[in-house]
């Protein structure tokens, strides 16, 4: 598991497995299943943010802005690239070429799923800065689309089970898709 066919060397040895997406695309929820397979430690990028700086995520973005926010995400990506570990980065990872830079240092993996999935997946959803207010949530997904499927994997996780998602990554990473 993790080697590309026809190569001797783990793919994966010394590199992070990065999980992009939107909010509500499963990062959170498929990083800690996805990391227990393959005997990596899980990293939440969010919650090693408010560790970091003290802050909820939600405070940042009211205290410092998008752009205070985006330079510690940036910060704590480079810190776990090389750790060999799985990371479910926060939605707008994507959105710095600065951290694609990081990215690509790793392998990547992005989760995907319908307007509608991402809809009832988010109802109710509390304590995310970028659905407060009338901020449109389907422009800024549309967005940002383009820049998910920069990931070495895309998986579509409408209507799968977190372990359907975990066993669509893993056939993407054994059919040698990186």
């Amino acid at each position: 598991m993790g080697k590309v066919p026809g190569e001797g060397e783990d793919f994966l040895k010394g590199r992070s497995i990065f999980l992009l997406g939107f909010m509500g695309s499963g990062k959170s929820t498929v990083g800690p299943l996805l990391a227990r397979v393959l005997g990596r430690p899980f990293v939440d990028l969010d919650l090693l943010i408010e560790e970091r700086v003290g802050k909820t995520i939600g405070t940042i973005f009211l205290e410092e802005g998008e752009a205070g926010f985006r330079k510690y995400e940036s910060d704590a990506l480079r810190k776990v690239a090389s750790r060999e570990c799985v990371v479910a980065t926060g939605g707008g990872v994507v959105t710095r070429e600065e951290n694609w830079d990081i990215l690509k240092k790793g392998f990547t993996v992005a989760l995907m799923a319908s307007l509608e999935e991402l809809e009832r997946r988010l109802a109710g959803s509390q304590g995310r800065p970028l659905l407060k207010g009338d901020r449109d949530w389907r422009g800024l997904f549309q967005e940002r689309e383009p820049l998910y499927k920069r990931a070495s994997l895309v998986v579509d996780t409408t209507g799968l089970t977190p372990l359907e998602v975990v066993e669509a990554i893993l056939r993407g990473l054994e059919e040698g898709k990186p």
